[in-house]
Formats: C-alpha cells, structure tokens, sequence
C-alpha cells in the first residue's frame, strides 16, 4: 500500500493530501501513516527538511473505518437530521444506558426470562448486529410475527424444534426494548459505533452529493484488513466510492484470515469486491494475488498453506503463500503429545524456560490459546520458571485469582442472588469456611424461601406449597442467609423463630464479619466505579495480600491488578456516572465473547506475552507456542450462536450475507438436523480460518501441544486435526517430535480425578513460611509504630534496628501454588484466634505475637476513626521522622491498634505525636448468648489507619480517576 501511494504521488497523478487509507485499529493507521510518510521521504517525494511551519507539505489522509464514518456524520450529519452535538458512547455508557432502558420499560415481557445483567447484554448485542446489517427494529419484528404464524400450524417433534417459537417470542420483546434503546440514545444525542456506521451508510446511500464530494476530495482510496469489513461498512464505502463511478479503490485482504464473523464481519466483502466497485464501464475489478510472506521461514509456510488447501478453494483469486527468497528451509516446527494437561503446562513452562536460558529475549515469546481459560495455569507455570509473562486482554485477566476474587467481591455486593461467586469467597484462603458450616448456610437460605418450620397441615405452608415456583422473587440467596447472623439473636426458648442449625462457633463470628463487610461496602455502590474498586481493595485488603507476597510473584499480580484497574478506569473514563452494574455486565460480555472483546495490545514489556488466538491477528513474534490443539478445543466444536435458539441473534434471512450462511428449509426434525449439520460445517470453517491465522504468527519456531487427559475430563481429548498437521509436518523432516504418549487404555482412568478425589484438609492449612513473613512485616510496623508513640528518642532511632526478616530465625520467601498438608492434625479453623491469617487484609498482629499488655480495645475507638477514601494501591513513600504535628493536623490524632484475637481483652492507644497515657484497661460488655459479635476486619483496620494518617510513611494524594 505504501509503495503504491509512492508510485501515484511520485509520478504526478495525485498529491499526498488526495490519498485516503483506512484500516481497523488506531495502531495499524499509525503504523501506515508513518510508512507511506516514510516511504515518500526515502523516494525523494517529500523533504523533511522544507517543511513550512505555515504552510506543511500535505500528507495522506490515515484513519479508522470507525474515525472516518464519525467524521462523515460530523461534516454531513445535519443531511439526515443528525444534530452535530451529538456525542460517541463508551462502553460503560452504553450498558449503563442499556440496563435504565430495561428498568423503565413498561412490560410485562413474559418471554424474556434471562437475569438481567444478560438481558442488558442481550438488548445490545441485539442493537448492534441490527446496526451491523442496517435491519430495522420494525422489520424484525414482522419477520419473527410471520414466523410464528407459519409455526403456530406445524408440528413440532423435538426440543430444538420448540425452541423455535420461544426464542423468537423473545426477540419480538427484545426488540421493542431496542426501540426504547434507540429512542433513549437519541433524545440524549448519543451515538455508538454501530449507530456511526449504520448512519454513515444512510447518508452514503441516500445523499448523491456526498460522494461527489469525497470522490473530488480523495482521488485515490486504500482499504486494509478488507475481509474483516461488516455489511454496513460495504455498503457505506460502495456507496461513496463505488456504485459504478470507477474511482481508484483498492482494498487488500485475505480471505483465509477472516476470523471475525463472529462479531459482523462478512468474508463475502471481499469476494465480491470486483462487483461492488466495477469499471465505470460496467467491468468487475482486477485481481492480484499477494502470495509473498516475508515474515515466516518456508517450511512453516509449508504447514500453512497445508491448512489452508481448503480454504483456497472456496475464494477465488487466492494463492498459496511463498516465502522470501532465500528463507525457504527456513522455521522449525516442534510438537508434543503429552499424557496429561499438567504434564502439557509442563513441557510448554520448560520449553520457554529453555529458550529464554538459551538467549531468547521473553518480549520475542507468545503462547496463543484458543480461550482464556488455562492462561491462570500457564501464567503460573512460567511464573514459577522465573519467567517475565503478561497476560494481554480483558478476558485473560478474568481467570486470574486476585482479579476473580475482586469481581467476586463485587458481584456478591451488586447481586444478592450471586451464590457462586459468595462460595468463593468464602471457601477462600481468607474466610475459611468448612464444607459442613457451608451446607448448613444453604439450607438456611432454603429455609428463607420456604420456611419448614410450620406443622405438616399447616394451610399456609400447603398455600405457599401449591403456588411454589411462581414468584420470580423466590431466589435462593445465601447472602440473605448471611444477613442472618447480624439480625437480633433467636430466642432459644421460642423453637418457632430457631432453624436449630448447628453451625460452628467459629463460622458465627466470620459469617457475621463478612455480612457487616458486605453491608458497609454496599452502602457506596452508588459511588463511581473507581471509587467502589479502591474502596473494595481497601476494606478486602486484597493489595495488601498482594504486597506481601514474596518478590517476582507479588510484582506481577499487582501489576496484573493494576492492569485491571487501567480497564476499568477506561470503561469509566467518558461517563464520571459510570457504575457497578454497567461495569459487571461489560466484564461478563467479555467473558463470554473472550475472543477479543476489548482493544488490549501487548505492552512494550520484555516479557512472554499470553494471549487467545483471536487477538494475535497483525501480530508477530519470532517464536509462538500454541497449547490445547486437543479435540473439541482447538479446532473448537461449539458453534456459532444459533439464531433458532438465541434471540440475540439476528435471523440469517435478514443479514446482509444471508448468501454465505446457512438457513433452514423446512420447519421439520429434517429440516432442523441439516441445518445444525450445516452449522458445524461452517464452524470448521471459522476454525481452519483461526488456526491458519494462528500457525502464521512466528517467524522461525512453533511449539504445538496437546494431552490424552483433561483436568477434569472422564474420557481422553486426544489430539485434534491441527496437532496432527504438526505431528505429520515433522514427521515428514521439518520439525521434531519430543513427545507422543500413547492412547490410554479402554478401562484406564483419568488420573487427575484420582488426584482430586485424595483425602484433603479443608480449608487448606496455611503456609508457615508465608505466615511468618507476614507476620514479621507486621512485627515491624507495630513496633516502629510503638516507638512513635513512645520516647521521642526512640522514634528518632526507628531504623538503626535491623528488620526482623533478617534474622535467621525467619524462613525464605516460599509461594507455593498449593501450600502443603500439616503434617499433625489441627483443628478445621486453625487456632480458633486468628482466622484470616495470609489471607487478603490478614497482614496484622493476632495474640500470637502482640504485646499481652496491648491486648484490650475500645470497641468504640474504631468508630472514631476517619473514614476519607483510601489511597490504594499506590506504594507508601520512603518512611520519614515524623515530629510535632503542626495545629490543626489531623494526620496524628488516631493510630490504628491492633485487632484483638477472638476474646482477647485489649487497650486503646493514641498517638498524638508526643507521650500519651494509656486508657484504663476496659473489657467490652458480654454479649447475650448465641449473639454474633461483629468486629473490623483486619483489613479495615489497616485500611482506615492508612486513610486516617496513622502510618509513619507520608501520605500521598489520591490519583485522579
């Protein structure tokens, strides 16, 4: 493209400023700007040296398809109405508009029966293909009335078939809700992407003028990555530029490239581009075939164009890649078949290691997996290798634990009814619940639905029995079964109010503390997004377990968080209203559609970068390891979302290329079963498309690998069609075999289930070694912190002391990603005393360690305390000498105690900055019994001492959200 904008502004035939090239992502328009740029310098087109600060030599026009179509509608909005003010929308706005839309909306919509969070999901994806495919809401909707008028007669054998009517029941109602959305985006005069494309292909279609303009304006147009264009993108660029004009257009792509159907994109663009932009005398453009790859050695380009046989045969005009003269014995191919995943994670964690031991820089390095879901397990692996990684994407930082447990904190405060990610917390290194405290909270959310208590021939529990199941507000919460325990305590006396459940001491005290947690987080979800992150992150004291973790490990979780952090500050950038809700269901698209939902590239960081397939299009790397080519894996066997089943989806006979799918003939179990066989063929489409991407990203090593058995499969996996390639590739001299395990036997197991049935201590034992550093770190603040508040001169020699993790008597940093089992029996709660010990927020003293004579606090002291958002998680600066407090200072009249161990009397302290006496020594009144007491976590504790000054390290101001 580059040397044809040279050739055309060289020879005289435009000028610079006359050429238009669009591509899809703002970094590939960079990188093409500043090739033609440089390209024109080095042909002697331009001098760099000449350049006018008043008059700049013109340059090529380089942008985005979406940019362009935005700034269209800018210049020419006002000649379809559309008011120039009209403002793009963030993502966050656009579920925040979405899920308002859902709740003003009148109803009753008994068809739509999904939780709301994926109702909102649901309304905008719906929106956005119909953009996509300039469908009408309207126009939908006739088609799924006329469809259920030609089901209401026919006869319905089988499931799928059933599900027909309902799903199209559904999309009748989601898209009236899309009509509300529109309607609502207009009379605020938002726009999206989708409605900047739709409105820019109005305007192409309906306006003559503007193509006369822009046909004057731009004499010579470029498209990249033209295969990866939407319906509505053709229709607006052959609109303005084709149509029969005979403008100059080329558009480069590659059919067997188009991975992106999924979210729009019709491979037919390109198929079809000679028609869609002829000769001005009617005939079809010319072809010409870019077949010279220049970054792949040839026998890794052997492998591909074996892929890719197929795929060829279906486009026309499409050759098979040849390499760069010279590189043809080029690339080596290495694969293995390994018994286990385990064993698979293995020999990828060591391969890397060899390389990078061997002179290979980390940053040259990428493992590209079909989904996210083993990125926690390969992260760890090269992690516990010493290898630098990064995970890139949204949808990878998902799976890793300190983000899961965040998300987890916020779905349980967002969703009374988010039971699974409650377990989680709870079944946690924090919160330690056991399996029998943990069956007993269930049945207690149970018993709230449907209370058991009353007699058999009770007529209200026969009522309440008969209309069971009804009412859609009859969710099993166990968020409200944790409520429970901070209610007034249950007269034992009175057997009518007492469930009679047996929970342990121990479970009382920490499920009253998580429900007070809960609660007081609960109480700013009304908050902006960032401020509810942090304030999570404080309270949960999840940074300051990150913190603590031994060195490289705990260096790049909380880089991992910070990353997350960088997505949601993102997300709310453009809308300072952005809340919880919009973010959650933002996080669970991303989930599902973990195929490159976000725009996330990989860092400039010398490290192994891990990412899915999806996202490595327009990228390279000198070496490429591609884990899980297994069956059902990759090639993947779940199919495209099927419009039959999913009222989401647009119906095939209304899309733009209803041409290259395919469709249902007749209503019938034939009819069906052909068109779900026809479905799975154009899936291994799809997937033959994403692997020829894939075995194309490295230039000189491909590490391909699979496994027999899954973590958790009951029969083997063995490998897919694309290991085989691999496997055959090699076996034929260009590449090397280091593994290839047999098949397992008929009656053979998988031995990961063996593994995971073995007798286990639940909740697993903390790690001593981790537990002592922690504890030492804590040993060091407190008594720093004692010496403050203490003899001045002491304070002043806080740090002649040497820190007590130099002392032998301290283990070595140890993380393991399993701690081991004790080898003496303990009880299921530890010591009863401290239950939250290497947890998230457990970095403070227990009676273990604490001064005795500390040991009684004020319960009323902590609510003394400020309460001013937390600064994390930004490092504390070097420590300081901290002298008299200047008046009106408030940074030195509270200091954090320690929390008291369970039963524990304790001593309040001050720490004004000059001596202080302490307060008598006073016990807190008796609860009655069976009462929860509920008390700050630790967590809290360490949280407001930072938030009210207290630390010895100077305070920092708050970033800007």
């Amino acid at each position: 493209m580059a040397a044809r904008v040279v050739w055309l502004v060289g020879t005289g035939q435009v000028a610079p400023e006359q050429v238009l090239g669009l591509t899809f992502t703002n970094k590939a328009a960079g990188e093409l700007a500043e090739r033609v740029r440089q390209a024109l310098i080095k042909a002697g087109v331009t001098d760099p040296e000449a350049v006018d600060p008043d008059n700049p030599p013109g340059e090529p026009v380089i942008s985005t398809y979406h940019a362009f179509a935005g700034r269209l509608l800018t210049d020419h909005g006002l000649r379809i109405g559309l008011e120039p003010t009209s403002r793009l929308l963030a993502d966050a706005t656009r579920f925040q508009l979405a899920a308002r839309v859902l709740r003003e909306a009148p109803g009753p919509y008994p068809a739509l029966t999904r939780s709301f969070p994926d109702l909102v999901s649901d309304l905008l994806a719906l929106d956005s293909e119909l953009a996509e495919h300039l469908v009408r809401p309207d126009r939908l909707r006739a088609y799924d009335t006329e469809l259920l008028r030609a089901l209401d007669g026919a006869k319905l054998t089988n499931a799928d078939l059933r599900k027909v009517p309902e799903t199209a029941a559904a999309r009748l109602e989601l898209a009236e809700l899309v009509e509300r959305y529109r309607a609502a985006k207009r009379s605020r005069d938002l726009l999206d992407f989708g409605d900047q494309i739709a409105l820019s292909a109005t305007l192409a279609r309906t306006r003559a003028e503007v193509g006369e303009i822009l046909r004057d304006e731009f004499r010579v147009v470029l498209l990249d990555e033209y295969q990866d264009t939407s319906v509505a993108q053709r229709i607006l660029l052959s609109g303005l530029f084709g149509g029969g004009t005979g403008h100059p257009v080329t558009a480069v792509g590659d059919p067997c490239q188009a991975i992106y159907g999924w979210r729009g994109a019709s491979v037919a663009n390109l198929d079809d581009f000679p028609e869609h932009f002829a000769y001005a005398d009617g005939r079809p453009a010319t072809r010409h075939a870019l077949s010279e790859n220049r970054r792949s050695g040839g026998r890794l380009l052997d492998l591909a164009n074996g892929l890719a046989e197929p795929l060829r045969a279906m486009h026309a005009g499409v050759e098979a890649l040849r390499p760069a003269p010279g590189a043809e014995r080029d690339g080596v191919v290495r694969c293995a078949l390994l018994r286990t995943h385990a064993e698979e994670i293995d020999w990828l964690g060591d391969s890397i290691a060899h390389l990078v031991r061997t002179g290979k820089a980390p940053g040259e390095i990428a493992v590209l997996c079909r989904t996210a879901t083993d990125f926690a397990e390969i992260q760890g692996a090269l992690v516990a290798r010493d290898i630098p990684v990064e995970v890139v994407g949204l949808s990878g930082l998902l799976h890793l634990p300190e983000v899961a447990d965040l998300v987890a904190v916020c779905e349980v405060l967002q969703d009374p009814g988010a039971n699974a990610s409650l377990v989680r917390l709870r079944t946690g290194p924090r919160w330690r619940i056991g399996a029998r405290d943990l069956a007993l909270l269930g049945r207690r959310a149970r018993l709230l639905v449907r209370p058991g208590h009353t007699a058999p021939d009770d007529p209200d529990r026969r009522l309440a029995e008969a209309v069971e199941g009804v009412d859609p507000a009859e969710v099993i919460s166990l968020a409200d079964a944790l409520d429970t325990f901070l209610e007034s305590p249950l007269d034992p006396a009175d057997a009518s109010r007492d469930d009679g459940l047996p929970f342990s001491a121990d479970a009382r005290v920490r499920f009253a503390r998580l429900a007070a947690e809960l609660r007081d987080l609960r109480r700013s979800l009304s908050d902006p997004l960032m401020d509810v992150l942090h304030r999570v992150l404080a309270v949960t004291g999840l940074e300051v377990e990150l913190s603590a973790s031994p060195g490289a490990l705990a260096a790049r979780r909380r880089e991992t968080l910070s990353n997350f952090l960088d997505v949601a500050a993102s997300f709310a950038a453009n809308d300072n209203s952005a809340t919880l809700l919009a973010f959650l269901g933002f996080l669970r698209t991303a989930a599902q559609y973990e195929k490159g939902l976000d725009n996330a590239l990989p860092g400039g960081e010398n490290t192994v970068k891990v990412l899915t397939a999806h996202k490595s299009k327009g990228l390279e790397w000198d070496v490429v390891a591609v884990p899980g080519l297994v069956n059902g894996t990759f090639p993947s066997a779940q199919g495209r979302e099927k419009w039959t089943a999913q009222a989401k989806v647009v119906p095939h006979g209304l899309r733009g290329d209803a041409a290259t799918l395919p469709d249902i003939d007749a209503w019938d179990a034939k009819g069906m079963k052909a068109f779900h066989e026809a479905m799975k063929d154009h899936q291994r489409t799809e997937e033959l498309r994403l692997g020829y991407v894939t075995f194309t990203r490295p230039r000189s090593l491909l590490l391909g690998s699979g496994h027999w058995w899954g973590p958790s499969q009951k029969k083997p996996r063995g490998p897919s069609d694309f290991l085989w390639a691999l496997h055959d590739h090699c076996a034929a001299g260009h590449g090397e075999i280091e593994a290839w395990a047999d098949e397992p036997a008929e009656d053979e197991e998988n031995p990961a289930l063996s593994e995971a049935s073995a007798e286990h201590a639940w909740p697993l034992p903390l790690d001593e070694a981790s537990l002592a550093r922690r504890r030492a770190a804590a040993r060091t603040v407190l008594d720093h912190l004692e010496r403050l508040t203490g003899d001045p001169e002491a304070a002043a020699h806080s740090h002649e002391s040497a820190h007590p993790s130099a002392y032998d008597d301290v283990p070595p940093a140890d993380d393991p990603e399993w701690p081991p089992p004790p080898e003496d029996e303990e009880a299921p709660y530890g010591d009863g005393r401290f239950p939250d010990a290497d947890l998230p927020g457990a970095d403070l003293p227990d009676a273990d360690f604490a001064d005795p004579a500390d040991a009684d606090l004020d319960p009323a002291a902590w609510d003394s305390l400020p309460t001013e958002r937390p600064m994390v998680p930004h490092p504390a600066e070097a420590p300081q000498t901290i002298g008299t407090p200047e008046p009106g200072d408030t940074a030195h009249r509270a200091r954090a105690a320690p929390r008291p161990a369970l039963g524990t009397p304790a001593r309040t302290r001050t720490a004004t900055g000059s001596r202080a006496p302490p307060s008598p020594p006073r016990r807190p009144a008796p609860s009655p019994p069976g009462t929860a007491t509920s008390t700050p976590s630790p967590a809290s504790s360490c949280a407001r001492a930072r938030r009210s000054g207290t630390s010895p390290y100077r305070p920092r101001s708050p970033r800007p959200n």
